[in-house]
């Protein structure tokens, strides 16, 4: 059953009135943007393993090996401005043999496929790094970059791979050199 709405009975609750107002007043004397914003995350890998998951400050997604982009998760809290010693935690693990399953000689999903799973688990990497963010000078998505011997480079300005002002426009596939550099 619908009901009517009385016109008197919004000119009895003048304390509604006085709230909403109150509220409306509030925002429009407010003209400060928050110094932090929540922006997504995606990421790019330019090796064969794949990345199972990765996280930056506390979210993130997966990516296959030599992919990503295209698909962004939500969200990192974030400065709305860039300044020198901006840091992120990146957390990710590594399946360095991706694939593995599809040579297994035992049926897909049985006991013994998993106890092959769970072998195969065992060989993931795990990893952590506290990575400089590139400058920006306007906030956009997070963008990690998983390269060779474990090194990762973050951006967050409003700039994709192949743009030519992203900072790191690597290839996907990058090799693995003779010798990797020191963290």
């Amino acid at each position: 059953m619908s009901r009517t709405l009385n016109p008197g009975a919004l000119r009895r609750r003048p304390a509604l009135w006085a709230a909403a107002l109150a509220c409306l007043a509030l925002q429009a004397c407010s003209k400060s943007l928050p110094e932090r914003l929540g922006i997504p995350i995606e990421g790019y890998n330019h090796t064969s393993a794949a990345i199972n998951y990765f996280i930056v400050n506390g979210g993130g997604p997966n990516i296959g090996p030599y992919g990503g982009g295209g698909s962004q998760n939500c969200c990192v809290s974030m400065p709305r401005k860039w300044h020198p010693g901006l840091t992120v935690v990146v957390e990710w693990e590594k399946d360095p043999n991706v694939g593995a399953s599809r040579y297994w000689t035992e049926p897909r999903f049985s006991d013994a496929w998993f106890k092959r799973m769970d072998e195969h688990e065992t060989k993931y990497t795990r990893h952590r790094a506290v990575v400089e963010v590139a400058p920006y000078k306007k906030l956009g998505a997070i963008t990690a970059h998983f390269l060779p011997c474990d090194q990762v480079k973050i951006s967050a300005g409003p700039t994709y791979l192949g743009m030519p002002d992203h900072p790191y426009n690597y290839p996907l596939k990058m090799e693995v050199p003779a010798v990797c550099p020191l963290p």
